[in-house]
């Protein structure tokens, strides 16, 4: 359950090492308490960066988009639950066995982590999905994959918010979305391809925002961050 609006945004520490992301965290401060760790820094530092963020009592959203055989995502999904994290992704293209193998393993944890599945990257457009031989559109795509996912069991998908409104749509409520590629009006895109501010976001129905470089590279982050969330709070309201 969400008890408030920072709840809902999600830091991504896009960073190299340990030391930049403890000075992230410290700098944010009580701004925000949901930390995404991806490959960047996962590689870098390896599952002791996700401890030490849990011990710090943040909430740790591991992105490492698993997509492999069933019997490994779902042992790989094991070994995140032991580290507590909150959230977990995994590819919704890996099929239905894949997916209702990671659900499995991680309904058997403690931790009891949201699996999320990453539908289609905000990164691609429908020339990109064409070019892998995928037919037709980002937005069919993700309606596919989405609905897919979901009925293999998992709590929530990961997908821009130009996806949003229509996956409420087709599948409902009683589920999270979390978007990516979110922008406060103004910031650069990026290498992303499909992107919307937090408002825009949060108005179409997105339960939670990931959001990196507006924050990192932000003069005062935590100021950043803040903004963000009021943002949040305005259009939740």
């Amino acid at each position: 359950m969400l008890t408030q609006s920072k709840d809902r945004l999600i830091v991504a520490l896009d960073v190299s090492s340990a030391a930049q992301a403890r000075r992230v965290v410290q700098t944010i401060g009580d701004a925000a308490s949901t930390y995404k760790v991806g490959k960047q820094l996962f590689t870098a530092e390896g599952p002791q960066v996700v401890r030490d963020l849990v011990a710090s009592g943040r909430k740790v959203f591991l992105d490492l988009k698993f997509h492999d055989i069933p019997n490994t995502v779902g042992a790989a999904v094991r070994s995140a639950c032991e580290l507590g994290v909150a959230m977990l992704t995994v590819h919704a293209s890996g099929g239905s066995r894949m997916l209702k193998a990671a659900v499995e393993a991680a309904s058997q944890s403690s931790a009891k982590p949201l699996v999320l599945a990453v539908t289609v990257l905000t990164s691609f457009t429908d020339t990109d999905l064409q070019e892998i031989g995928v037919p037709g559109t980002a937005l069919s795509q993700v309606l596919r994959l989405g609905a897919l996912a979901r009925n293999a069991g998992c709590g929530g998908l990961v997908a821009s918010a130009k996806e949003v409104k229509e996956l409420r749509r087709e599948l409902g409520e009683g589920f999270a979305i979390v978007t990516p590629g979110v922008r406060p009006a103004g910031s650069a895109a990026g290498d992303q391809a499909r992107v919307v501010t937090p408002a825009d976001a949060v108005a179409a129905g997105s339960t939670y925002l990931v959001v990196g470089r507006p924050i990192l590279d932000a003069p005062d982050p935590a100021k950043a961050a803040a903004d963000i969330i009021s943002e949040i709070e305005m259009v939740a309201a």
